[in-house]
């Protein structure tokens, strides 16, 4: 008996020894955080302030045991220009500890951050109908002063698409660098592509080294993701641009003649904050004029957000920030990016498609879209037979998904297969099809698409159609014993009436931190855009796709970021004392908010009319953000002040800046924001609100602006003075807007400001809403 205890009780020993080794491995396991440093807190005993930041970090770490060595490299970035502090690997109780330590102002743990993923320029009036015509690319020299930094996956330099033929020597200001690696030299910069950088350690501390015989641990691109919105920006024209035929014509982007820096920070295996804010910072560094970052993670404070405190850095040092808006729509307060100095950007359609149809055997013909052109063909003189893939069920499920292995070869074999939308990416499910022997595909939208059309280039004849003719089709293919169809492929179509309407995707206000500040700012072009795309990569992004594209067309809130971005470029070029904020302005008070067919804006999910949350200011019009007339500028200092009213503390305010609150705001609402929000909290006896602000005559010297202001039914509202008489150049004038309630509504309102004169007209939109937004 005692034999067999003893064994017994030394594994129990050793058991347990082994649980305490390794409870106390996890407590000491680290991970990145970014540290956020008081500048001017360094004591005059450190030399630099590198040498008073290590020292705070190496104050904190577990004294090592002897012979190890784990707390070298602790620090992975330094971080000077648009934020102040390191990256540093710590643990959790490091963490805590550094924290407490005087000049820390605030500790980030890594957040993971995801991408938002030829005719737009006609589309936008940025190039007339007429080749003759003056167009607003008639270049200056100054169109190439201005630099964009791109943060993405990287570029494909050898797309023509940065070719550099034409253009003047770099500018001397610039003082950024071509770092080289595998695949990319020296001579993969040119006058287009200025500079290009990589940022990967927060990446690899958090995911382990990158493997780079399958990824380039370099600029160049392997995504493709980078290179199409790099291309969007600034691209140089290019004749005949297509993706397999379709979109044919000349791709080129919104600031042509503009320079290109490439920021890499993000991965396979997705984009890191420190990596992000290291970007940021160099960035800015460099001397850039515009950042376009197609990326975001979730929302957080604006004191915890450290792309929103970068973004702020950025802005103090006159770069122009431009930001996707996620792609969680339809989903109310689905957006990211939100802080005021950004430019949040949703998407929307064009007037260019490109139809496919579906034939049934009981002779309907229904009208979907389709980038699909390959070997398999299908007869459009013979009917296949049509088979739903999650049988009779009215959810979705992984079968009706065709997700990897729900599909029976016996049943799908020589067939067209209905597919619901979701989970899977769309292509990958005609790849599943096509694998287990399918023919073809209908991709069915489902409720949270709506009617809603993405076009995709699918690796077998594929046709994506809309919510409800899904359900006529998964009907007909149900209650029919031999349910029969073929599919046809039309090609691409221009002129398409109504657009642009909202995409369904782009994500949606109100601002969950500050209903006072409306986002997203406006709306472009985001469905279906060509542009340049990387060698590396098939254009459905699937292991699976050998084929090889020189351009290729995407969707999502990414795409239209850079629209933006490339337009501010261009503003900045005609404009260069506009501040960003004044290029925004510009932006907004000029987009528009009726389609091609003089109607309000249509949401893609409803077909109803959109709203301020859906389109913010409206769609973006460049040749009216060129000449404004107005604009409502402001400072840093004013952004500091709208922080102030968010009843932040004043270590979290000094997280944006070392300047002192002088309360000039008396509510948020009085930030010099070019829209207008207005909340009525619940159970107060408030029923008049007022706001403040000032416009900026950028127009002509004299002028005479009119105060025209939509109606409303739960509100009286008061424009003083109606007239703003203008005698100089730059003059600034004020005007106050007074909301007195009526008749308190259970939906928000929405109309808009037009201060009017001449060929002017000024306009932001207004939300008055009674109670909570959500």
């Amino acid at each position: 008996m005692k034999m067999v205890q003893k064994p017994v009780i030394k594994w129990l020993v050793l058991i347990l020894t082994s649980c305490v080794f390794f409870s106390m491995a996890l407590s000491a396991k680290t991970q990145t955080y970014i540290i956020q440093m008081d500048k001017s807190a360094k004591p005059e005993s450190f030399t630099t302030h590198l040498d008073w930041y290590s020292s705070k970090v190496n104050s904190v770490l577990n004294k090592p045991e002897k012979g190890d060595d784990q707390n070298q490299d602790r620090i992975i970035y330094t971080y000077q220009t648009a934020f102040h502090g390191v990256a540093a690997q710590l643990s959790k109780q490091e963490a805590d500890l550094l924290e407490q330590q005087d000049g820390v102002l605030a500790i980030f743990p890594e957040q993971k951050y995801q991408l938002h993923t030829t005719r737009s320029p006609l589309f936008l009036g940025l190039e007339p109908h007429d080749s003759t015509a003056d167009n607003v690319w008639s270049q200056r020299v100054s169109d190439h002063d201005v630099i964009v930094g791109v943060l993405d996956t990287g570029v494909w330099p050898e797309s023509q698409s940065f070719n550099d033929t034409g253009m003047s020597p770099v500018p001397r200001r610039w003082r950024g660098a071509c770092e080289t690696g595998r695949g990319f030299t020296k001579s993969n910069c040119n006058r287009k592509i200025v500079g290009a950088r990589i940022f990967h350690r927060g990446y690899e501390s958090a995911t382990g080294k990158i493997n780079e015989k399958m990824e380039y641990k370099s600029p160049r691109d392997q995504d493709g993701h980078g290179t199409h919105t790099a291309a969007t920006v600034a691209g140089s024209p290019v004749r005949g641009a297509n993706l397999l035929g379709y979109a044919y014509g000349t791709a080129r982007g919104m600031a042509p003649a503009a320079r290109i820096a490439a920021y890499k920070v993000c991965w396979v295996g997705g984009c890191f904050s420190s990596d992000i804010m290291a970007a940021v910072d160099k960035a800015v560094e460099d001397g850039v004029d515009v950042l376009s970052i197609s990326l975001g993670g979730g929302v957080s404070s604006y004191y915890r957000d450290s792309l929103s405190i970068a973004a702020f850095g950025a802005m103090e040092m006159g770069v122009f920030v431009s930001c996707s808006a996620g792609n969680g729509g339809p989903d109310p307060v689905s957006l990211t990016n939100v802080s005021p100095w950004i430019t949040t950007v949703g998407a929307s359609t064009m007037d260019r498609d490109f139809p496919a149809t579906v034939k049934l055997g009981n002779g309907r013909t229904i009208t979907g879209v389709s980038l699909y052109r390959g070997r398999m063909k299908l007869d459009a003189k013979k009917l296949y037979p049509v088979v739903l893939a999650g049988g009779n069920s009215s959810s979705p499920n992984p079968s009706s998904l065709c997700l990897e292995g729900t599909l029976d070869p016996k049943k799908v074999k020589g067939k067209i297969v209905i597919c619901d939308r979701g989970i899977s990416p769309r292509v990958q499910k005609g790849d599943v099809v096509k694998n287990a022997g399918g023919v073809g595909m209908i991709l069915a939208n489902t409720a949270s698409n709506g009617e809603e059309l993405v076009a995709d280039c699918h690796l077998i004849p594929a046709v994506a159609v809309g919510e409800n003719e899904a359900k006529s089709i998964k009907h007909y293919a149900l209650t029919s014993p031999k349910a029969k169809a073929t599919l046809a492929f039309v090609g691409t179509r221009l002129g398409v009436r109504p657009s642009p309407i909202v995409a369904a995707f782009s994500s949606r206000g109100p601002n969950l931190l500050s209903f006072e500040i409306m986002k997203p700012d406006l709306v472009a072009p985001g469905v279906n855009i060509i542009a340049a795309w990387t060698g590396a990569l098939g254009p459905s992004s699937l292991a699976t796709d050998r084929r090889r594209v020189k351009f290729n067309i995407l969707s999502g809130t990414s795409m239209s970021c850079p629209h933006v971005s490339g337009i501010a470029a261009l503003l900045k070029s005609r404009h260069p004392e506009w501040s960003p904020a004044a290029i925004k302005s510009a932006l907004m008070t000029t987009a528009y908010v009726h389609d091609n067919t003089h109607k309000p804006l249509e949401d893609a999910s409803t077909a109803k009319i959109s709203t301020p949350f859906d389109h913010g200011a409206g769609h973006i019009n460049p040749r009216k953000a060129l000449d404004p007339g107005l604009v409502y500028d402001i400072q840093p200092q004013d952004y500091l002040e709208f922080l102030c009213t968010q009843k932040l503390t004043p270590t979290q305010l000094k997280v944006f800046s070392n300047s002192t609150c002088r309360h000039t705001l008396a509510n948020a609402g009085d930030l010099n924001y070019p829209a207008i929000s207005v909340v009525f909290v619940e159970n107060t006896n408030v029923s008049v609100l007022t706001v403040h602000r000032t416009v900026t005559n950028v127009g002509p010297a004299v002028s005479s602006y009119h105060a025209i202001v939509s109606p409303f039914k739960g509100a009286y509202v008061k424009v003083e003075p109606r007239i703003l008489k203008f005698t100089k150049a730059n003059q600034k004038l004020s005007y106050k807007v007074t909301f007195t309630t009526k008749t308190r509504q259970t939906e928000p309102e929405f109309g808009g400001l037009v201060w009017k004169a001449g060929v002017h007209r000024v306009r932001s939109p207004i939300v008055v809403a009674w109670g909570m937004l959500i």
